[in-house]
This record gives structure tokens, sequence and C-alpha cells, in this order.
């Protein structure tokens, strides 16, 4: 026994048998990464990488003591690390073992088309019993996560974590890293979850306005003021508690494939540096993540390297990645604490110096409410709106940017007007002033008194974009009927559109998202980069998703450099499944959407 065991006192052991007895009722989900609690393993050295052999079956699993069927990989949610190693070849092969058609999308990764894993789209998907061999050249490294593109498989644990190490040293330090890969999780088939959300688009939500509320708001507001709001949501047809359609009155939220009773831990040493690789592999859910007592500093948003900036909490959407870097002290423990949107549960770990160890669990937050700016309304004390005529079709943006970063937020500029197409019967509401949303922190975090990361803040590390002027511009509208649980781009579904988005190979394409609807969209583009002009010129970041928030304008330049068929989505799942989706083709090659 080392020096060290024997100074276990028997309390300390009676936390660590009560620890491990725990975490062994969840071994039967959890990935062998989630229960290292030293720390996961690195390739920087390694100079080949074998080939990666995934297994793709349904079972039936235990969480947080009552049985579930997940569609597994390798036998655990979230599926095994895959790590790769920029400038080598990826082989891995994947089997399927359930009794209907899967696939594997890598998501964020630039390889060629049919390797994309999008059924119908790049390529046909694996039938059961099949084994399908992707192969494909490493270009880039970071933190990613790949998942099933195949109906709602992702909503059953079909997903895990992706890491690429760098062919070159990185230009930041740490002694040790982690993945928290944060989920949600439902006992009901993911397909009732849909076909709830269509007959009744807020069965999840539990968190509606109440008489009491009336009476307060009265009292704090005065009758007139209140009267006038309720009057105004009335009218719209809309509810301000609309912040996530799927909640946790079904979610359970997952850190690893944990609950928060199993309270995942992470082990540190006191003054070592820790890397957190944060991924939201999530159906449904935004996470607001803070570690309490902690800095955070993010070095990596969505796999690229950004400059360091420190901040308290950050709000990351489905499908992003944000990696920080920690540097804990004491002998003592930390919560990683990740909020759902709408302020219904939580996911949870925890960074300690021992096993068994655990810090106080914060509060959930009073849930946010939508507002008049969320809606697209001018907002008269506070909006200067001259000038600012512009047609639905008007490409021509104001491209100033706050640059806010702290506390207090207001709301962004007005920076455009919404023209004469309402979309259609696809669409309820249009944005009548459109705005500019990059420096606000995102819904429920604009008055906390901390630093948050907005995306503002993100400036590229590695590249300095070109300066050369997009050879096309498009504008589209992120549109839905919240009624009919409808969702599109432009107020036409998927199945109502008639072809791709054309894209001409080698040609830079300016695309600009007007979002009139009154939630957040994290929208996805495969296969090549989107660049975020957030107003830092030369630095803007390259994304794979970025969230446009409720009557949010924003543009991207896209660089046309992938050949055939990418899809185009928002990465809510159902949302996806309702119809926002669309495929861009980047000619030459021209190809049938499949």
């Amino acid at each position: 026994m080392s020096i060290e065991n024997k100074s276990i006192t028997r309390r300390r052991f009676l936390q660590y048998a009560g620890t491990f007895s725990m975490m062994a009722g969840f071994v039967g989900i959890a990935p062998a990464y989630a229960l290292q609690q030293n720390g996961i393993k690195t390739n920087k050295h390694v100079e080949t990488i074998p080939e990666i052999n995934l297994l793709i079956r349904k079972e039936t699993i235990d969480i947080g003591g009552r049985d579930g069927t997940a569609i597994t990989l390798n036998g655990s949610i979230p599926g095994p690390i895959v790590r790769l190693k920029e400038g080598k070849e990826a082989v891995i092969h994947v089997t399927n073992e359930l009794d209907e058609d899967t696939s594997i999308h890598w998501h964020g990764i630039l390889l060629p088309n049919d390797m994309d894993g999008v059924p119908g789209v790049t390529f046909p998907g694996i039938k059961p019993g099949e084994t399908f061999t992707y192969r494909y050249p490493v270009k880039q490294s970071g933190t990613y996560w790949y998942h099933s593109h195949s109906g709602v498989q992702e909503q059953s644990g079909h997903y895990g974590p992706l890491i690429i190490d760098p062919a070159e040293p990185e230009p930041f330090e740490y002694d040790k890293e982690y993945v928290v890969m944060l989920t949600d999780w439902t006992f009901e088939d993911p397909k009732k979850v849909f076909a709830k959300l269509k007959k009744m688009s807020d069965y999840y939500n539990f968190q509606k306005r109440t008489v009491g509320d009336f009476f307060r708001d009265i009292s704090q507001k005065g009758f007139g003021a209140t009267m006038s709001d309720r009057l105004a949501w009335g009218r719209m047809r809309m509810s301000p508690t609309d912040i996530a359609d799927v909640t946790g009155h079904t979610y359970t939220y997952l850190a690893n494939g944990l609950p928060p009773s199993a309270n995942w831990t992470g082990l540190f040493k006191p003054g070592e540096r820790i890397r957190l690789r944060f991924i939201n592999g999530s159906a449904m859910s935004y996470f607001n993540v803070r570690i309490p007592g902690l800095k955070m500093t993010v070095v990596q948003a969505d796999g690229q390297n950004v400059k360091p900036v420190k901040v308290d909490e950050f709000q990351i959407a489905v499908a992003e990645t944000f990696d920080v870097i920690v540097n804990p002290e004491g002998d003592r423990a930390y919560t990683i604490f990740a909020e759902s949107l709408d302020r219904s549960g939580y996911a949870l770990g925890t960074l300690a110096t021992q096993p068994g160890m655990s810090a106080p669990v914060p509060a959930l937050r009073e849930r946010p409410l939508r507002t008049m700016i969320d809606m697209g309304m001018p907002m008269e004390n506070m909006d200067n709106m001259k000038g600012m005529e512009m047609d639905d079709r008007d490409t021509e943006t104001k491209t100033t940017h706050n640059h806010h970063s702290s506390m207090n937020m207001k709301a962004g500029e007005i920076v455009g007007r919404h023209g004469p197409d309402h979309h259609g019967p696809g669409n309820t509401s249009v944005a009548m002033v459109q705005r500019d949303r990059l420096g606000e922190p995102g819904t429920g975090l604009e008055d906390v008194d901390h630093r948050v990361l907005v995306y503002t803040d993100l400036r590229s590390l590695d590249q300095k974009y070109d300066k050369k002027k997009p050879d096309r511009e498009i504008e589209l509208h992120l549109t839905g009927n919240m009624e009919h649980y409808m969702w599109s781009f432009d107020g036409e579904k998927f199945s109502e559109v008639k072809g791709p988005i054309p894209f001409k190979y080698g040609e830079r394409v300016r695309l600009t998202m007007v979002n009139d609807t009154m939630m957040e969209h994290p929208i996805h583009l495969h296969g090549m980069w989107m660049v975020l002009d957030n107003g830092n010129g030369e630095y803007n970041p390259r994304k794979h998703t970025i969230s446009v928030k409720p009557a949010e304008r924003l543009s991207v330049e896209i660089d046309a450099d992938a050949p055939g068929n990418w899809a185009f989505h928002c990465h809510l799942l159902y949302h996806m499944e309702a119809g926002m989706f669309r495929v861009v083709n980047v000619s030459p090659r021209k190809e049938g959407i499949g």
C-alpha cells in the first residue's frame, strides 16, 4: 500500500466506498472515459493511429435507477472517444446491429463528401448487419463529436466525442484534460416526443405564467403595463415562457452519460491546469455552464483556436464545442454546473482532489421570459431607428457590432427591417426589426453579475481571414409555425423545396441569416467552415455551428471549396425533422439529393 493510501481516514474510505458503489450502478451506460478520474490519455506522440471499430446496437440501460432503451456505441452512451491525429488517415469501421438503417456523421470535420455520413445526401446509410468503413484524411485538429444522422436515433444515445490532436504544438499549455459531454436523455420513445410536439407544441412547457405571476407583475409594473403586455402576447398567440420545446419534464440531463446523482468527477492536483472539452451533444437543450469559484479561459470554439478569453459562464448551443482551461487550487471540490436554458434541470460534474468529494450545487435560477425584442419589435425608448429602411432581400447590413461582454447587457442595435414577404403559411411571425445580437450573452444571462462569453469575444488565433470580397450574397430567413410545429427556411419545409441551394466551386458566398422566430436556432453547415462576421475583421472566427438568436440578423462567409451535396440545418433535432433542413450543392458536381 502506498504512503498516500495509508493516510486514508475511515471517513475518506467511506466516501470512496459510497462513490464507487454508486458509480457501479452506472457503469453499464457510462463510457470508459467517464469513469477515468485521472484524465484522458492523449496521442500527441503517436505516429500511427490504429483502425477503430464501432458497434452500434440497442440495449437496455440504467439511468438513475430506471431502465431505458438506448442505442449504444461499443456498449455505452456516449460512445467511446474517437481520437485521431491531424495529418493522418482516419479508418473507422462501423457495424450496424440495429434492426434499422443507421449512420455516423463526423460533426465539424472537413472530409470527402461520401464520408460525411448523411443518408440520402452523401451516402445511402448503413443497413442492418452491414459494416461501413469511413476512411478520410484528417485535415484539422480540436474538439468535435459524432452522431447519427438517421431519424431521431441521436435522441436515444447515438453520439460520442471526437478529438483530433494537432500536428503542431498548441498555443496554450495544460497538465490534464477531460471531456465533458452534455446531453439530454428521455425515457420516452423519441418518435412519441416528436408526435406530441406536432399535436401540441407546448406539451412539455410546464412553466407557463400563472395568476400569481399576473398579480406580481401588477405590483411591480402597474396594471396598465401588465395588461398591455398580456394583450400583446395574446394577439400574437405566443407565450413568453416558450424557452425550450422539450424540457426537464421528460429530460434527464447527463454529463458524460451520467445523471447528476452519479456526480461525474475529474481529479486534479492543486495548481494543475485542467483542460475541459465541453461538447453539447444534446438533441434539444442549450446549457449555461459555470464552475462557481473558478474562472474559465476559453481557448477553442468549435475546435478552432481563439484568442484566450477569461469568463465566468458561457452558453453552449446544441452541437457547439468550447474548450476551456481552469486552474483549481486547494484541497477542495468545484461543481461543474450546466443549467438548461429554461432552468428546468441541470447536468452536473465535479472537479476534486479526491474521489467522493463534492461542492455545493447552485440553485436553479428563475426561468427567463421572452421579450418583445425577441419578437422583433422595436423598443421606442431604446432604439434609434433613423435611416434604417431596408428591403427584405436587401443584404446591405450595418456591420457595426456591439463589443459588450460583461454585465447589464442591453439589446443589440437594429440593423435591418423586414420586407413585405411574410413567407407564407409555414411562418407565423416576422421580425419587424432585426438586431445585431452577437454581443449579447444569450437568453437568461442578460443581467448576471459576472462575465459571460459572447460571440464578439471570439477572435481567431490560427488564421488571418483574407479580405477577398464575396462573389455573391444570399439572405435566408429562419421561419416556423409554432402552433403546428412546422420549422423551415423562408417558410418552406425541406419536403417542399425544389432543389439544393447552389454554390459554385471556388466562390465565396456571404450568407445572411435572419431569425424570424422567437427561439434560438443552432445552424450547422456540413463540409465547410462558416466564418462568422463578428466585427473582428481578418480575425473573424471559423465555426461549424452558429446559434442565431430570436430576431437576430447575422452574416457568415463560406468558401465553397468542397464539391458535392452538403446538409445545412438547424441542429435542434425535432426542428430538423420538422423541416428546417436544406441541402447545399457545390458545383460542378451535379447530383440528385436522393
